[in-house]
């Protein structure tokens, strides 16, 4: 019996989704309507803030979490939305999307770890 790596991707594609669905709303809000209009301080913002957060290893988790599962969540729909558009997926659609999911993951780890 071959064993599958789909579970390991329908995953990351339900974390994503619930990130995406839940948590990026509050973001967009917070960053694109509340402190442009004044109801939540530009300050609590600020660069040193944010850096602060971002160099603490629970804020690169947060940060990394916030990058790496939306991502991981598109491409799982792209892949699978191939099959609806009427693209036979291969194995090299199969490498490029997860690959490139993976990459973006990476490269935010690494400017993660950079900043520490």
């Amino acid at each position: 019996m071959k064993r599958s790596d789909e579970p390991v991707y329908w995953l990351l594609f339900g974390a994503g989704g619930v990130m995406t669905a839940v948590l990026l709303p509050i973001l967009v809000l917070i960053t694109g309507i509340l402190v442009p209009m004044g109801i939540i301080s530009p300050e609590k913002l600020s660069y040193e803030r944010v850096h602060a957060f971002a160099t603490s290893w629970w804020g690169a988790l947060i940060l990394l979490a916030t990058i790496a599962l939306p991502i991981c969540h598109a491409m799982h729909r792209i892949y699978h939305g191939l099959h609806d558009v009427g693209v036979h997926t291969t194995r090299l659609h199969h490498y490029v999307c997860y690959g490139f999911a993976f990459l973006v993951s990476a490269a935010a780890l690494t400017l993660l770890v950079q900043m520490f």
